[in-house]
Order: structure tokens, then C-alpha cells, then sequence
């Protein structure tokens, strides 16, 4: 990656600022793009001397995206939202990302989606996500789709809601507690990332699911945060008779829900066995 110059869009999130130091630590040149791009800039003394770079964009508008994009070896998309207009942001922004990078001649393009990632997915969480996968391959075939199950990690915004709530409240409701999860560390989606740049040729054209070495419930995992910050509230598995109900008011105690994530917890979040996964890059997560 010596000297290539990659931009990461939505580059000063979660897992960007990940991708950004391991793509650094190779000699990439790094383009932060994202709506505010003033937001990024702890990430500059990441890189030697003019090594980052720093561009505003707006993945609803194609026009943003070809002006953020030029002259990019590759680029990794990296937006992604739990909650407001998903067609927006996961299925039309995904398709014009793809286009942007074809038509500024990237050689390389890693599309970061999700496991659940499904066309014809109940949620519309999982529905765009799948309409955006299917767009990336469309419009940039040799794209590289990464599914990761749930990315934890110390900015996170999963394990850390949680253990909020399991420390402030007495008593914590469950919904769904059956259902499973591959939680994955966010420096082991970053390497995939940086691996899947590194060598477009072996990589280009797949579509990889990322899963961490333990599957846990939601129940089990919920008493596993609990356990790792000290904290022995009275834990309530609650039926889904009770949790549609609740997801319905949209406000767990604790924690708002949405429908939409209530029909994405009646699926597992597991990789599936027959898919293509982290022994590719020859990474142990």
C-alpha cells in the first residue's frame, strides 16, 4: 500500500479510525471523506507529514462523491446507520460510492456491510443493506463486501449502550434472549480491510463474513457485560409476546428500540458456515 492513496469514507468513525492507523502504518496515503470532515481530524497525527488528508462529502450526492474520490487508488465505504432513512444512506448511497470509485478509476473498492444483509430482509435495516451489496457488485463487480456480525471495541456503541444501562439500572429486561451473536473486535475488521486493499486481485469480487472466536447469546452476553464492570442487577429474560409489545412503544427501559431493530433480533447474527471468512487473510480473530 506504499503511496497509494485511499479514501475512507466515513473515515473518522468507529471502525475507521482503525482502518485509517493500519492503512498509515503501510505507507497508504489517507483521504478522510465525510459529511463533516473537521470532526476527523484527531486522526492526523496518525501519519507522517501530509500522509492524511482531509475532504467534506455527502454519499446521498454523486457529484460530492466524484469530487471526494478523485484520484483515489481505492476506496473503503464505512457509512452506516441503525436508524433513519436507510434507503438513503445503505442502498442509494452504497450504488453511488460504487459508481464514484468506477469512474474515477479506483482499483479497489471494500464495501463494509453487515451479516443479515439480505434483499429480502423483514427489516429495513437488513433489506437496504442487502439492496446496497447488491449495487456495490453491480456497479463495481470486483468490489470486496465485508459482513461483519456485531463490531465491538472501546468507541463502540453496543457493549458500551449496554453497559450503561446494566449500570445504572437494578434491574435489566432482555429482549430476545436466545438470539445469537459472533461479537467481532473492530481491529480485526480493520485488518480485513487493510488485507482486502493490500491485494484486490485475490480478494476482489467476494463477499467475506467476519465473526469473532465466540458465539453468545443475547442473554449470555448481557451477563457477561455485567460481569466484566462488576454489576449484579437482577437480569429478566423477557418473552416476545411482552418484547413486540415493547418494541412497539419503542422505549426499553434503559434504552430506546426501534421496530425495525426488533425485527432484526429474530435472526441469529452468526457467520454461516459455508461462507468465506477471516482464515482467508489468514487472520485469528
Amino acid at each position: 500500500m506504499q503511496d497509494k492513496l485511499v479514501t475512507l469514507i466515513g473515515g473518522g468513525g468507529f471502525l475507521g479510525r482503525y482502518a485509517a492507523q493500519h492503512l498509515l502504518q503501510q505507507g497508504a496515503r489517507v483521504r478522510i471523506a465525510q459529511r463533516d470532515p473537521r470532526g476527523a481530524e484527531f486522526l492526523r497525527p496518525l501519519g507522517g507529514l501530509g500522509q492524511t488528508q482531509f475532504v467534506a462529502t455527502d454519499i446521498r450526492k454523486p457529484e460530492s462523491l466524484a469530487r471526494a474520490l478523485q484520484g483515489s487508488d481505492a476506496v473503503v465505504n464505512l457509512v452506516g446507520i441503525l436508524k433513519g432513512d436507510f434507503q438513503a444512506i445503505q442502498a442509494d448511497g452504497a450504488r453511488n460510492v460504487a459508481a464514484a470509485a468506477a469512474l474515477v478509476g479506483a482499483t479497489a473498492l471494500v464495501h463494509v456491510s453487515a451479516i443479515g444483509a439480505d434483499s429480502r430482509s423483514a427489516s429495513q435495516y437488513g433489506r437496504t443493506k442487502g439492496e446496497g451489496d447488491d449495487a456495490v457488485r453491480a456497479a463495481f463487480p470486483t468490489a470486496t463486501i465485508l459482513r461483519p456480525s456485531i463490531v465491538f471495541g472501546r468507541e463502540d456503541q453496543f457493549v458500551n449502550r449496554f453497559a450503561g444501562m446494566i449500570a445504572s439500572a437494578p434491574v435489566v429486561p432482555v429482549l430476545r434472549a436466545a438470539t445469537r451473536f459472533q461479537p467481532v473486535y473492530v481491529d480485526d475488521v480493520a485488518r480485513a480491510i487493510a488485507a482486502s486493499l493490500a491485494d484486490p486481485a485475490r480478494f476482489g469480487g467476494k463477499i467475506i463474513e467476519l465473526g469473532g472466536p465466540d458465539v453468545l447469546s443475547m442473554g449470555a452476553l448481557i451477563r457477561w457485560i455485567a460481569d466484566a464492570i462488576g454489576r449484579h442487577p437482577t437480569i429478566i429474560e423477557l418473552p416476545d409476546s411482552l418484547g413486540g409489545l415493547i418494541a412497539m412503544l419503542g422505549f426499553l427501559p434503559g434504552a430506546p428500540i426501534t421496530q425495525d431493530q426488533w425485527r432484526m433480533l429474530q435472526s441469529d447474527n452468526v457467520v454461516a458456515p459455508e461462507a468465506e471468512q477471516f482464515s482467508g487473510f489468514g487472520i485469528v480473530p
